[in-house]
């Protein structure tokens, strides 16, 4: 099925066409990866619609943005005022968003200056692995493509460079039959996944690999780790090696898109008893229960539109 685009996008400050959000082929950002992003979910909640963490993702967009020197034209109040405006204009509750920061026309060189232009993006979207993935889970595979190491691309910064990796990964599995990949660091440890970070679950315990992995230190992730400790459910972060994927109880992944999602197989080893287990379903019960309110937001993620 063909994507379904929204009527309207906020670009460069003006809420205009889908159509009409344009960038010219020799902006900086389609030949050099020089763009800076956050995905973002609003939720259909029984106060209405709300985004989840808007002023944690807008606060690491302007820390991306940092570490390439990227001086964004907008303030952080600007983008999560168009974030909000887009979502009404285009009717939605439950959305995604992409606000997304690129070095546009300008000079031609590397370190070029040229203007840094920012679009608001939202569309609907459902769960990002296939519509039984939050409850059946999806296979994986360890890929044959490493992270990158410390020091050469800054893994902490959510830049669209830093996704030629994730590509390369999510495209290997799904070419090998698996529903998504799992990449080591240089050092030979778990990482994360194509686009989302891992938990493994052993004897109850949450176990996580640290921001020296070469991960994206996500805001579900973090969800995850206070909700997980709010509710007596001990949460380790540390260096984790290949095999304990297989030897794992139980194996979840989880993102912005991803949500929260079991592995039920790991090249083609089963994880656990092969299902969605009672600490991943329990993390499921909690952070979807932050929107349907059976969960109380105690720490004021949920930013109505």
């Amino acid at each position: 099925m063909a994507q379904q685009y929204p009527e309207w996008i906020w670009q460069n400050g003006v809420i205009k066409p889908w159509k009409d959000a344009t960038a010219h082929v020799m902006s900086h950002a389609l030949h050099y990866g020089s763009s800076v992003f956050e995905g973002i979910r609003s939720y259909a909640t029984p106060e209405g619609a709300a985004i989840f963490r808007l002023t944690d993702h807008l606060k690491r967009l302007y820390q991306s943005a940092k570490i390439y020197d990227m001086v964004l034209p907008y303030t952080h109040d600007d983008i999560a005022t168009a974030c909000r405006d887009v979502i009404r204009k285009n009717g939605f509750s439950a959305a995604y968003l992409r606000p997304v920061a690129y070095r546009g026309l300008g000079g031609f060189g590397l370190s070029a200056e040229t203007p840094i232009d920012v679009a608001v993006a939202t569309w609907p979207m459902g769960p990002y692995l296939g519509p039984e993935a939050l409850d059946v889970g999806i296979t994986a595979c360890v890929s044959s493509w490493q992270r990158f190491a410390p020091n050469t691309i800054p893994a902490g910064a959510k830049a669209g460079g830093n996704y030629l990796s994730g590509q390369l990964i999510a495209r290997e599995a799904r070419r090998l039959g698996f529903g998504e990949g799992i990449a080591l660091a240089a050092s030979g440890l778990l990482s994360e996944g194509a686009g989302e970070n891992l938990f493994l679950v052993f004897d109850g315990v949450l176990h996580t690999t640290p921001a020296s992995a070469s991960i994206l230190a996500g805001i579900t992730r973090d969800t995850l780790k206070v909700l997980a400790r709010e509710d007596g459910i001990d949460v380790v972060e540390r260096d984790i090696p290949r095999e304990y994927l297989y030897l794992a109880d139980e194996i979840l992944m989880c993102g912005t898109a991803a949500e929260i999602t079991p592995i039920r197989e790991i090249d083609g080893k089963q994880i656990g008893s092969g299902k969605a287990g009672p600490v991943t379903r329990r993390l499921q019960q909690l952070f979807f229960g932050l929107f349907d309110g059976k969960t109380q937001d105690k720490w004021g993620w949920l930013e109505p539109v």
